[in-house]
């Protein structure tokens, strides 16, 4: 009868020391997702700042007097090659 009650003593302390192992080492692992959580939010919050700086940047009305200050001009006729796409695409094809 001893024998039988220090085996369930002694597994009771085993489980209890087993159980706060594994709760121990989950509330790492949470803290360690929350961590990444928090991480991947302030990325995306950083994503979106970057496209509304872009969007800010690539306005037409910002770059057109910049690219005139650079000597640099709208596309017009004269620029455009005589002929239609297909003939291009296929001259260049031939070669």
């Amino acid at each position: 009868m001893r024998m039988l009650n220090f085996t369930a003593v002694l597994l009771a302390l085993s489980s209890a020391f087993l159980l706060y192992g594994l709760n121990y080492d989950t509330r790492l692992i949470e803290a360690k997702l929350h961590a990444r959580e928090r991480e991947a939010e302030r990325a995306r919050a950083d994503i979106a700042v970057l496209r509304a700086e872009r969007a800010h940047l690539a306005r037409p009305e910002r770059i057109e007097p910049l690219a005139r200050e650079m000597g640099l001009e709208p596309l017009s006729a004269r620029h455009l090659l005589p002929g239609t796409w297909s003939d291009i695409t296929t001259s260049s094809t031939a070669k």
